[in-house]
């Protein structure tokens, strides 16, 4: 069984040198599903090519550009590659920023395109997977607050202790088919009406 080759949108102002990288990716054994000579469109596009990721090359990244990869990064997260001639320190961080997974000074080299393709997905790949723990976490945190806070109120006008104000919690949680946060919420709202 063969591996299907990686899908590229590629997007260069220069139509020459767009069709140089075109062929540069497809020597490298990636297949170029979409080009665009502008940013504009490019939520739009990434959504119907729906590529592994997301070329562009150019001499030196704009604000247009950035804004275009800061919309892209919220609403339809991809691997982004950028190949610049502008190695500005501040021009480099304005685009990881921004939502760039590899900054590549100097050009395209179609030597290590695919290497710096790939890395650039699997840092990707990372970054997304710690989002989704850190949101993850912060919603267990919000959770237990939750619970903390009801067991409180628990203890504080029913007179239970600690662990038989948790046991009450879960218990009306597994008869209600809710989750003990849902029914920490409601022992909360409740409290709130009448305070």
């Amino acid at each position: 069984m063969s591996q299907s080759p990686l899908r590229v949108m590629l997007v260069d102002d220069d139509p020459e040198r767009r069709a140089l990288v075109a062929g540069a990716l497809a020597g490298a054994g990636l297949a170029v599903v979409a080009e665009l000579a502008t940013a504009d469109g490019l939520i739009r596009a990434v959504a119907s090519c729906a590529p592994d990721v997301v070329i562009i090359d150019l001499e030196s990244p704009d604000r247009d550009i950035l804004e275009h990869m800061r919309c892209l990064s919220r609403d339809n997260p991809h691997p982004v590659v950028m190949f610049a001639s502008n190695s500005d320190a501040d021009t480099i961080r304005e685009a990881i920023e921004a939502g760039v997974s590899a900054y590549v000074v100097d050009g395209l080299s179609p030597g290590r395109v695919r290497s710096v393709v790939e890395v650039a997905i699997a840092r990707f790949r990372q970054y997304a997977s710690l989002q989704s723990e850190l949101a993850q976490a912060r919603t267990s945190l919000a959770q237990r607050k939750l619970v903390e806070r009801a067991k409180g109120i628990l203890m504080t006008r029913g007179g239970r202790s600690e662990n038989d104000a948790y046991h009450a919690l879960r218990k009306l949680a597994m008869d209600q088919n809710k989750t003990i946060a849902e029914i920490a919420q409601g022992v909360i709202d409740t409290a709130e009406l009448f305070k």
